[in-house]
């Protein structure tokens, strides 16, 4: 039953692509698009609750099989969750005719591919879909936008994620080679083959997810798509590199050394730390966004990283609660990234402008979503009773188990991890109250952004259901981490009774603070009377209040800038124009530089094109040259053979 409705949902959005294509047809299609990753979501949920498999095993073959198993289940699932009010977005978002047609066609196709890659079942099917992933959100992006900018972010796109992506090519064909992907043979803890493939697919399949410092291709290409596109990307394909980590290195692999797992967790709190702190210094709340992608991968490798170390310990059960933290995470990330894109883009729809400084005031203008993006801010914060919090306490509670089960050196990882996570999660509170503030407090800084409309209802209602979902997540996280632990392809006993609390941590009932929560909250709405204070103005020391004097998205994390001037190294340009030796006019710029780029790969660039400069020398376009080349080759590989070099 589960298998062909999973095959109707491919068909629905097979067809709902197609037709999206013709203006006459565009409405119909997208609602069959909808409906066909609505039906995706439920059957994939319905086979991972039910414990239900299908199709092929994974195999080294190279013919093309599908299959589904319990952890293909959990992320068709949330495919479907993120996609199903993604499309029906779409369908008011974009405007028929030629390119909001091409554009919500390659979405279809986009979710499809997403599927693909997660169903296919031998290296072949896996990598092509794999690179389709890639490939389509290019081409989507080049159909929305077709300037400069957007042309050469599509070209950093592609290249950072096909050279460093190289990796999962070397990963799943060693690993089929190895015969590790079928489970015919376990590789020895330690061995050469088993690191080969576990450091290519942290390279290859981190690069993709976008974990620090492979993630310089994240920021700049989430931003400038679609706003639907933007929220599949990072709801979604980021979270399909985690499914791909998660499949090689805790079901293909093994028992893994434990100085991979501490790598592993390193990398989630540089990615984590990172990718919060970068996030607050952001003036654009699309690239804000992306960076706090960056910040969540972070804490799901956080949780990773936790299960690979706990699991060598031999902790089994704690090592499957590890990996079901992170796993929840992903869901709930999936969830509140794709609400608050999705808000971006209605806000943007309606005011054409994401600069933090010139919003304002949108929660009284578009009270529907503004108060959903409301509710996503405060659940990527990890503010309870929502979603991000109840993944984070269970994140943590992993964390501090893993120096239980180990010496000196797990108790130095454990630290490290928690210390980024409570990082982590008090600077994406500071970072919320900014956007928070400037976004939808206030007065509205722009003409445009007093005129506001709210979002068609199509629109509302995609973000407010996903709103519900970071709320029902958030109440009952336990009906799901039972049953994602049992993931781990090793026997843990983990009850079924935690419906109501989070298992393993005795002290979360979830239920419990949601109600005392919703009476404090109903207590204090009834007690506050009918009476509304007198409006009065205010008060600037003396000055006329204007726009000039509002907070700016600066003015908030000036006095963090201050605290981590010596790592961020932010640059300023103060000029000062004077006549008659009075000071006329006073400009300033800041920045503060993301030192990876400018550190790292820039100077790599340059160093290529050098390279590639000199190496143009050697293309003289004559022939007696090239054959010259040749007979050089012949000469050096006889030489070698003679001298017993190669054989």
């Amino acid at each position: 039953m589960t298998a062909w409705a999973l095959l109707a949902a491919v068909a629905l959005l097979g067809a709902g692509s197609a037709a999206c294509a013709a203006p006459r047809t565009f409405r119909a299609g997208v609602a069959m698009q909808a409906c066909g990753a609505a039906l995706l979501g439920a059957a994939g949920f319905l086979a991972f609750a039910s414990g239900t498999t299908f199709g092929s095993l994974f195999t080294s073959g190279m013919t093309p099989r599908f299959g589904v198993d319990g952890l293909t289940a959990f992320f068709l699932g949330m495919l479907g969750l993120v996609a199903a009010p993604t499309l029906a977005f779409a369908g008011r978002y974009l405007v028929p005719g030629a390119r909001g047609g091409i554009i919500a066609c390659l979405t279809g196709v986009f979710v499809l591919t997403l599927a693909e890659v997660l169903c296919a079942r031998d290296p072949l099917t896996f990598l092509a879909g794999w690179e389709l992933m890639t490939l389509l959100p290019a081409a989507l992006i080049l159909v929305g936008r077709s300037d400069e900018s957007a042309r050469r972010t599509v070209f950093l796109y592609i290249a950072v994620t096909h050279i460093a992506g190289a990796g999962t090519w070397i990963a799943v064909l060693l690993a089929a080679h190895a015969g590790v992907v079928d489970g015919a043979r376990v590789l020895t803890p330690g061995s050469g083959v088993q690191i080969a493939i576990a450091v290519a697919a942290l390279v290859g399949m981190g690069t993709k997810a976008g974990l620090m410092p492979l993630h310089s291709w994240l920021p700049r290409a989430h931003p400038i798509a679609p706003a639907p596109v933007s929220a599949l990307m990072s709801g979604v394909m980021i979270k399909v590199a985690v499914y791909g980590l998660v499949r090689v290195l805790v079901d293909w692999l093994g028992v893994l050394p434990l100085w991979f797992g501490a790598l592993v967790l390193s990398v989630g709190a540089l990615s984590a730390v990172g990718g919060v702190v970068y996030a607050l210094f952001q003036h654009d709340l699309k690239r804000l966004l992306a960076f706090h992608s960056i910040e969540n991968v972070g804490i799901i490798v956080l949780g990773l990283g936790a299960c690979l170390l706990l699991h060598t310990r031999g902790s089994e059960t704690w090592a499957a609660l590890a990996l079901a933290a992170a796993l929840l995470h992903t869901l709930n990330h999936a969830v509140f990234k794709s609400l608050l894109f999705l808000g971006a883009g209605a806000f943007e729809r309606s005011v054409g402008s994401l600069e933090l400084n010139r919003l304002g005031g949108l929660l009284r203008r578009m009270p529907w979503t503004g108060g959903a993006f409301l509710v996503g801010s405060l659940a990527i914060a990890g503010l309870p009773p929502l979603n991000g919090f109840a993944s984070e306490w269970l994140t943590l509670q992993a964390l501090v188990h893993v120096p239980a089960f180990g010496g000196l050196g797990d108790g130095l990882a454990g630290a490290l991890g928690l210390a980024a996570l409570a990082a982590t999660a008090a600077l994406a509170v500071f970072c919320f109250v900014k956007v928070v503030g400037l976004v939808l407090l206030g007065p509205p800084r722009r003409t445009a952004v007093a005129q506001a409309d709210e979002a068609p209802l199509p629109m509302r209602v995609a973000v407010v259901a996903l709103a519900s979902a970071c709320v029902v997540l958030g109440i009952v996280p336990g009906l799901l981490v039972a049953s994602l632990a049992r993931l781990a392809p090793w026997p843990v006993s983990i009850p079924t009774s935690f419906a109501l609390r989070l298992p393993g941590t005795g002290s979360l009932p979830t239920v419990a603070i949601a109600l005392v929560l919703g009476l404090l909250g109903s207590a204090l709405f009834a007690l506050r009377g009918r009476r509304v204070a007198a409006t009065a103005p205010t008060w600037a020391c003396g000055q006329l209040v204007e726009p000039q004097l509002a907070w700016t998205s600066a003015g908030f994390t000036k006095p963090l800038r201050l605290v981590l001037e010596a790592v961020l190294r932010p640059e300023r340009e103060i000029a000062v124009h004077a006549e008659g030796g009075v000071v006329q006019e006073v400009s300033y710029r800041g920045r503060v530089p993301h030192l990876i780029d400018e550190r790292l790969y820039a100077p790599a660039v340059r160093s290529a094109l050098t390279a590639a400069r000199h190496a143009r020398r050697l293309q003289t376009g004559r022939l007696g040259t090239y054959l010259g080349y040749l007979i050089a080759l012949v000469l050096v590989l006889l030489a070698a053979a003679k001298a017993g070099v190669i054989g």
